[in-house]
């Protein structure tokens, strides 16, 4: 029999990232990143903080609250293009949009949590906190099932090699110089394991032989060719579309001004 549950957040998180592809799988530890967790001035909120201090970790519960319903099969990133069932995924389009992440704690400054790297959105509800307690939360050795087999695959020598033709190497090397833009590791290591289409990867078929794969803000149309085991990087683009860039309303679009900059020097003709 099923039963209707009414829960009420104690809190939201505050960071950076405002778009689902800005949020990494997994937090990345090796992020220069700060986060923070402003909890609701709720009676009793400020005792049920007491002795949280200390911890290195915490697990942090949340609501996704930008998905739109639940999906029994769902496409992870890792691996094959093979649909997995999402009970054996950390896919949030969950028949709850319930979500645990395990994040590095800074400090607790009254009501609010000061944060390491996290892979939440911005605004997201937190409906708990509790402790990440290594003698019981972590389990050297556990199988982790069709995971441990994609690791497996992952572990081995690339299948691809991947180049960069022009104009993308001038392309790569001006937003890395002048704006501080570096995407060419993670496209190089997601084309040189499989360029084939996948959603979750963000790589689409454009034509017989071309794709294009997104990385952050920005896209890089690529021409492959599997017999031979080849991926040539041909020239990069901005992925939001210029009306987006000129949108007052819409600047906190992810570098922005590195895209219309971009536009400019590459697309003389948009003003």
């Amino acid at each position: 029999m099923e039963s209707a549950f009414t829960v009420h957040p104690i809190g939201v998180l505050r960071s950076s990232k405002g778009l689902h592809f800005q949020a990494l799988h997994q937090p990345d530890e090796s992020a220069d990143e700060q986060n923070l967790v402003e909890l609701f001035p709720r009676p009793g909120m400020r005792e049920a903080l007491q002795d949280l201090e200390g911890m290195e970790r915490i697990w942090l519960i949340g609501w996704f609250d930008r998905v739109e319903g639940w999906r029994p099969l769902v496409l992870p990133p890792r691996g094959p293009a093979r649909r997995r069932g999402v009970l054996a995924t950390r896919s949030p389009h969950r028949p709850n949009p319930i979500g645990m992440t395990p994040v590095r704690l800074l400090s607790v400054d009254g009501l609010r949590l000061r944060l390491g790297p996290c892979d939440l959105l911005d605004g997201t509800p937190i409906l708990d906190v509790k402790p990440y307690v290594p003698a019981f939360d972590a389990f050297a050795g556990s199988r982790a099932g069709w995971i441990d087999e994609v690791e497996a695959q992952m572990s081995l020598p690339a299948r691809f090699t991947v180049t960069v033709e022009s104009p993308a190497r001038e392309q790569l090397d001006w937003l890395l110089r002048d704006w501080g833009v570096e995407i060419e590791t993670r496209m190089q290591q997601l084309l040189a394991v499989d360029p084939s289409p996948h959603r979750s990867r963000r790589i689409r078929a454009l034509a017989e032989g071309w794709g294009d794969i997104g990385c952050g803000a920005w896209r890089a149309i690529f021409q492959w060719n599997a017999p031979e085991g080849r991926v040539q990087i041909r020239r990069i683009e901005p992925s939001f579309p210029l009306r987006f860039l000129l949108d007052p309303a819409l600047e906190k679009v992810p570098d922005r001004q590195a895209q219309l900059a971009f536009l400019q020097r590459w697309s003389p003709t948009v003003e």
